[in-house]
């Protein structure tokens, strides 16, 4: 298995590692700070260091076996089992991801409408909601910002499976079901806000994830409205 250090610490950037398996397209580490693709969250890019040369990570993704994470690599690297290397994270990238799923997480709570789908993306993500008519576009924009500018603290905690399926609230989304690896669930937890069961990596505070503004809000369907929301810094990510 590969050892998942971002589920403990998601602010980890490196660390070593040591090579389980590899091929000529990538490779299985014993311990990684890189998330594999999951939940609507991307895989992690960066670079393996070994010997001074920095091999570009540029995917990351769930492998064969059980609790296995595969680093793409994307060309041949004559990396072998036993081989240690330093594990860098394109902590840059990581850090947007991360704002973003937690930013989503409070659009759960702004929209009163089952979530039947959801991207997160770097710089922009969208949820998709069972509804017959689109929200107000400037009045989900301000809910958002405040509950940011609050700067309310984001905390996790874990719970058993079984606790889980007796509170279904507690998953949000519809097409994600939260890993349940070792008979445990994680939730986590905008202070004041919302609770559900999540996988992926988070930032501590709201204030983290600074001003955001509404894209696009889509109908794809006669009850299926598609809200995209950008970071401030995002440029013109999403239009």
């Amino acid at each position: 298995m590969t050892i998942p250090l971002f589920r403990d610490d998601a602010y980890l950037r490196d660390c070593r590692a040591v090579v389980v398996e590899a091929d000529d397209m990538g490779v299985e580490l014993d311990r990684s700070v890189f998330y594999p693709s999951a939940g609507g969250q991307p895989g992690d890019t960066g670079w393996l260091v070994v010997g001074g040369e920095r091999l570009a990570v540029t995917d990351t993704q769930k492998g064969a076996g059980p609790d296995t994470i595969r680093h793409l690599l994307g060309r041949p690297t004559g990396l072998t089992a036993g081989m240690e290397v330093h594990a860098v994270l394109d902590w840059e990238r990581r850090h947007r991801l991360m704002r973003m799923h937690t930013c989503l997480h409070l659009l759960c709570r702004a929209v009163d409408g089952v979530v039947t789908g959801g991207q997160i993306g770097d710089g922009k993500g969208r949820l998709d909601f069972d509804l017959p008519e689109a929200p107000d576009k400037e009045a989900l924009a301000e809910l958002l910002n405040a509950w940011i500018a609050e700067d309310r603290p984001v905390s996790e905690r874990w719970i058993d499976a079984d606790e889980l399926d007796a509170r279904p609230e507690l998953v949000r989304t519809l097409s994600v079901k939260p890993p349940r690896g070792d008979g445990r669930v994680r939730l986590v937890e905008i202070e004041g806000v919302d609770l559900q069961a999540c996988g992926g990596t988070h930032v501590r505070r709201t204030g983290e994830i600074g001003p955001v503004r509404i894209g696009k809000i889509e109908k794809k369907g006669r009850q299926n409205r598609r809200v995209q929301v950008v970071l401030g810094d995002a440029g013109d990510a999403g239009g």
